[in-house]
């Protein structure tokens, strides 16, 4: 099983050079980012894991700089996004950061995206919370047409783009519906979240990995009725607390790559983390 890991960089923690580089030489498979803009001192929103909102959601660095950094000095490690707060972006100038980071580290990046938790982050994006997920879906949509080969405009309820010279393309070539990067859907296991995974991602990136047993094959089934070839989904757990145990249990599902959590720590705090999950590769 190829191993991957998500960390909350921030000012305070590892430079996102000296992780990519470390990442690399240990031979795990990538690094997920996570995103927050910001975080409202004022806020309604529940944390989801309860308690106290972590300090490091408020520092994150931003995904898309921190991952052209982490290519820059690597040639083989995957470089994802866990999660592109989509509703939250412009969807021409987020095309326009895939397609570049794509395109700059050879077919590396993964789109990993989602509909967010915070609402009054995405209020301050403008972001109505009830229509988030068809807003997410049409942007999706409008970056497929600009990263089409051929100039494809679209017209949304929430926005259109004319038919349009935008380069870079992403190195990737299309899989099925989805073009561009490898797109992977977070989210809670549901009908409405799994129809969104089969019309325009490659898979589900699934928090904590907690109840697949139940859900992949409700999940294998829809994306079976949507025509789509069932050797190409891919479900790839997400900031997972790694055990030996736990990961046969993945493999035994047909699960291939797993995202562990690292600490949001210093150098030395977090490269004694990656020692110890050398046993898991």
């Amino acid at each position: 099983m190829r191993i991957a890991v998500t960390i909350f960089l921030t000012d305070e923690t590892i430079t996102p050079t000296r992780l990519a580089h470390e990442l690399e030489q240990r031979g795990f498979a990538g690094l997920y980012l996570p995103e927050h803009t910001h975080i409202p001192v004022e806020r309604i929103t529940p944390y989801p894991a309860g308690g106290e909102l972590p300090r490091e959601y408020g520092r994150t660095l931003d995904p898309f700089v921190a991952l052209g950094q982490a290519a820059a000095v690597t040639e083989r490690l995957g470089l994802g996004t866990g999660i592109t707060l989509v509703a939250q972006h412009d969807p021409i100038d987020l095309a326009k950061q895939i397609a570049t980071l794509d395109h700059l580290s050879g077919g590396r990046f993964t789109l990993g995206l989602g509909f967010g938790w915070n609402v009054e982050e995405a209020a301050d994006h403008g972001v109505e919370w009830r229509t988030r997920r068809e807003l997410v879906r049409e942007r999706m949509g409008l970056m497929r047409a600009l990263w089409s080969e051929e100039p494809t405009g679209y017209e949304g309820e929430f926005g259109s783009v004319q038919a349009s010279s935008a380069h870079p393309k992403p190195a990737q070539k299309p899989r099925g519906p989805v073009v561009g990067p490898r797109t992977l859907l977070g989210g809670g296991a549901g009908p409405k979240l799994f129809s969104h995974v089969c019309e325009y991602a490659d898979g589900w990136l699934p928090i904590g990995g907690r109840g697949l047993s139940e859900s992949l094959p409700v999940l294998r089934a829809a994306w079976a009725d949507a025509g789509r070839d069932p050797q190409a989904l891919e479900v790839v757990p997400y900031a997972v607390q790694p055990s030996a145990g736990k990961l046969a249990h993945y493999a035994d599902l047909g699960i291939e790559e797993a995202v562990v959590q690292l600490p949001p720590a210093g150098e030395a705090e977090v490269l004694r983390v990656l020692d110890d999950l050398a046993r898991f590769q």
